[in-house]
């Protein structure tokens, strides 16, 4: 993808270059222990070295890569360790975020979650696995907006994106794509019933079901 520079808006450029540098890490297109060039980058998006610099400097400060002075940028991605971290943590919050989210959704958001179950069973019968992985992350993204908490889907749209790759691997596995379409058909009944607690139950289950699937 080429971000062509606007120079009324520098903030958002930098933006869009550290979102799609931090995206390939994520993905598991520059995996840890690859030293990251700025202006191979740069030639890629077709711009400056400047905010490829801004967008590394911010990409150290989240711990997905670090800056060895005077040499290079070697990308550490996302460790086992923060892995395990990541699904502890979500464990707790999307419990809380699938209660907010059976008292709160809105009508619209439910047809989105309806439209998304729809799509997933038609990927598991091809098994693309790829549009399956984008599809779980627009499920559970679709909980995180309905619970109208800023906080709350700030936090759980990164710990997702964090462990993206993991995900994947885990839809992967031979019979975990049609568990899953199972478990958010559930989730999204619970939701539509408004059945608060039922939902922060079915949620808590998922996670712990995908934690227990994850080759770590």
């Amino acid at each position: 993808m080429i971000y062509q520079p606007d120079s009324s808006d520098k903030s958002s450029l930098r933006g869009k270059v550290f979102n799609t540098v931090r995206e390939s890490i994520l993905e598991g297109k520059y995996k840890a222990g690859d030293v990251l060039r700025e202006t191979v980058i740069a030639n890629e998006l077709n711009v400056s070295r400047t905010p490829v610099r801004e967008a590394i400097r911010q990409l150290e400060l989240e711990g997905l890569v670090q800056s060895i002075p005077n040499k290079e940028t070697i990308v550490a991605g996302v460790s086992k360790e923060d892995v395990q971290d990541i699904f502890m943590i979500r464990n707790k919050l999307e419990g809380l975020a699938g209660r907010r989210a059976a008292e709160r959704i809105t009508q619209e958001e439910l047809e989105q979650m309806e439209e998304v179950l729809a799509l997933t069973a038609f990927y598991i019968a091809k098994n693309d696995i790829d549009h399956i992985n984008e599809l779980d992350h627009k499920f559970h993204d679709i909980i995180y907006k309905a619970t109208k908490s800023k906080i709350l889907k700030h936090m759980l749209s990164d710990f997702h994106s964090y462990v993206q790759s993991t995900r994947k691997e885990s839809i992967a596995t031979p019979g975990r794509a049609k568990r899953l379409l199972e478990e958010h058909t559930g989730i999204y009944d619970a939701i539509r019933e408004r059945n608060a607690e039922k939902v922060e139950m079915l949620i808590t289950k998922h996670v712990q079901n995908v934690t227990m699937n994850m080759h770590l």
